[in-house]
């Protein structure tokens, strides 16, 4: 089995079931993460992995530097990104401040790493000593034959690999079928675990929101104001975008496909679905994808995250109002 990673500007590409899946991460990090471990060949450069060290590095800083010189959220030396760097995210500049920079590197590189330790026959964990070859340089790795006795590398490793588990997600969906619904499907996907945040999301991917004086709370403050995700529409208009332009809201996504309406009984993957107080077009509050055995996929409500659900318990099920076919 596999998904689908599509990038707002990259192309698609598969991501193995076997990388497993991602959490508790910075929106802005997440489809690069998994883009940089879906393209290495070695199964034990998993998104946890990257997501652990990054955070070892620079806690997702994108402005964090060292005292030694390093650069970045993925802390490379100005020597080591002349040999890793590359403009992934196709502004025109290879920079190790960048996001989608210096996670591709330092896939590239962990990657280039994993392979060297396979082949140099030393005994351990490949991990532990791609993860002492990124730190302390891998010549340390070869005079030490191993993790070297470096209080900072090996306290590096330790740290890194205890907490990958805080990092690991859900393993990726399978969406099966093709078409324009089972793809819009598979590219929502690649968000599961991405924070709800009301009025936030669009197109380009998610984005802080905003609060309404009703929605977007939590615990008596503008949760969405400070939270980068998608609320229940702009996943919806995400997914779909820019094959089937819909709108913004749920009411009006139910507006612009409410000719194609479908039965429960005959739901396909890709189908939208529909909540409403009251029961009428009017009063439609939430929208979700229907994403094949009778579950949903979704961004619920604020302090949630991005979910595939059962479609009987996504919403109260006396709220559901129908189907539509985009």
């Amino acid at each position: 089995m596999a998904m689908v990673l599509v990038d707002d500007d990259a192309e698609a590409t598969e991501i193995p079931a076997a990388k497993g899946g991602l959490r508790a991460v910075p929106a802005e990090f997440r489809p690069w993460i998994l883009k940089a471990a879906a393209e290495c060949k070695q199964p034990e450069l998993t998104p946890s992995l990257l997501a652990a060290q990054l955070n070892q590095e620079s806690g997702f800083q994108t402005t964090a530097r060292s005292g030694a010189g390093a650069q970045g959220p993925a802390q490379f030396m100005p020597a080591t990104w002349a040999t890793w760097g590359r403009d992934s995210d196709g502004n025109g500049e290879a920079s190790p401040w960048d996001i989608g920079d210096a996670v591709m590197a330092q896939g590239r590189m962990m990657c280039s790493l994993l392979r060297q330790a396979k082949s140099s026959g030393f005994p351990g964990d490949v991990r532990e000593l791609a993860l002492a070859g990124y730190n302390a340089g891998w010549g340390a790795v070869e005079a030490a034959r191993g993790v070297p006795h470096i209080a900072e590398t090996q306290n590096y490793v330790k740290v890194i690999l205890a907490s990958m588990e805080r990092f690991h997600g859900a393993d990726p969906v399978e969406i099966s079928g093709s078409g324009d619904g089972p793809e819009a499907v598979r590219k929502a996907a690649t968000r599961i675990g991405t924070p709800y945040s009301y009025g936030g999301g669009g197109p380009k991917g998610p984005s802080t929101g905003f609060c309404d004086g009703r929605n977007g709370y939590s615990g008596g403050r503008c949760a969405a104001s400070a939270t980068v995700g998608f609320d229940c529409s702009s996943l919806v208009q995400y997914a779909y975008w820019p094959d089937l332009q819909l709108p913004r809201t749920a009411a009006a996504q139910f507006g612009a496909t409410s000719d194609h309406a479908v039965s429960r009984q005959d739901l396909k993957v890709g189908d939208l679905l529909f909540w409403s107080h009251g029961g009428d077009a009017g009063s439609i509050y939430h929208v979700a994808m229907y994403a094949g055995d009778g579950n949903v996929l979704q961004a619920p409500r604020t302090g949630r995250d991005v979910e595939i659900a059962p479609l009987t318990s996504a919403m109260p099920e006396s709220d559901y109002y129908g189907a539509t076919r985009p």
